[in-house]
This record gives C-alpha cells, structure tokens and sequence, in this order.
C-alpha cells in the first residue's frame, strides 16, 4: 500500500511539474525551413482481436491520412500516445506480428487499399498529392475509469521549441532546457457504461497543434 501511494505521489509531482511553465504555442507562419505535413483523420474505433497465446483483446485505432504539401520530401518519424484523464500514458500498439493491423486493412480494404501500419512507415513523405499515405495507428484499450482522452501525433512537423525546465538545473546552476515538437492534438470524451466497454463511443471534443 505505501508503494502505491509513493508511485501515486511522484505522478502527481511529475504532471505538476509539467504545468508549472507555459510552453511556447506553435508559430502561425513557419520559418524558411520548417514544415507541417497536412492530416486527414478518421473517427477511432475499436476492435477486438484473438492474440496467440494471449486471448481476445481489445483495442482502438485511427487512420491518418498524410500529404506533404512543401516543396521537399521530408524525414518522417512518427511518435503516438495516448493520454488518459486518469493519467495513464499509452504508446501506440507494436504490432510485430502484424495480426491486429491485418484485421484493420481488411475490415477497410474498399475505403483505403494501399493503407500502411504506421509502425512499418518509410523514413520519407515525398512531395505532392501523388504520394499521399494512409497510415493506421493502434493503442490497446486504455483505463475504463477514463472519461476524456487525448490523441497525440508527433513527427508531422519539424518545429521545435527549447524552454527552460521549471525546477531543474545543469552544473551551472543554469535551468535545464526541454526541448518541444510542434504535435497534433484530437480530444475526445467517452460515453457509455465502464462495465460494457464494447458499447464504449467516443466524440469528438477538438484538435490542435500544441508544443510538446
């Protein structure tokens, strides 16, 4: 029991901490250099799926669709969380054997034929509409208790932001920096009864690019 409260505390200190400074918003006109891939999203769903050796589970995904509308190809390296209002922090599904990802291209074949796990995406967006993706990301199920989650993509740009961390400090007693990456953002809330969570919907509350 006071291991649980210990771990409970030091969460409890770590989002206060992150709170405690105003990260910088993300530039409205990008500089010479920068670039914002642009998105096209999906409603998530869920899906459950019969894991060798590990029973039916269930989990949510999404598809994204990317274009490259810059005037270069750019690197591409995707990072997905999922943030519960409980706290709890998912990292988007690694599918290595490629059975739930499967399950995804086939239940959307018609809508989305050439769709890629994000997982296995190329390092590169070429330019132009001709080389748009679709990409789905996967998160098992996440906290029941959970009535609000977030949805973050990061990887779709290169702006990035250094602000000073807010209580730690480098040799020279200098504040350390943090450094941010302009993400995208999909809220939503969650209704339905925790005990049915098969029923479970989730509506859509909003989108942003915020620095994280």
């Amino acid at each position: 029991m006071k291991c649980k409260w210990l771990l409970l505390s030091v969460a409890v200190i770590f989002f206060a901490e992150t709170a405690a400074f105003c990260a910088p918003e993300p530039t409205l006109a990008p500089g010479a250099n920068q670039w914002t891939l642009n998105i096209v999203f999906t409603q998530p769903e869920q899906i459950t799926v019969r894991i060798p050796d590990q029973g039916a589970q269930r989990f949510w995904y999404i598809i994204i669709t990317v274009t490259n509308n810059s005037k270069i190809d750019v690197p591409f390296y995707p990072g997905c969380e999922l943030l519960t209002d409980t706290m709890q922090i998912i990292p988007a599904y690694k599918d290595t054997r490629n059975i739930v990802f499967d399950k995804i291209k086939a239940r959307h074949k018609k809508k989305f034929p050439f769709l890629e796990s994000l997982e296995y995406a190329g390092n590169k967006i070429l330019q132009g509409q001709d080389n748009t993706k679709d990409f789905a990301i996967i998160w098992p199920d996440f906290d029941a208790k959970a009535k609000n989650i977030s949805l973050f993509i990061a990887g779709l740009s290169n702006e990035i932001a250094a602000v000073d961390h807010p209580t730690k400090k480098d040799p020279n007693g200098n504040p350390e920096k943090i450094y941010l990456k302009k993400t995208f953002e999909l809220q939503y809330s969650i209704g339905g009864d925790e005990d049915l969570r098969e029923s479970g919907t989730l509506a859509f509350k909003g989108k942003r690019w915020v620095m994280r």
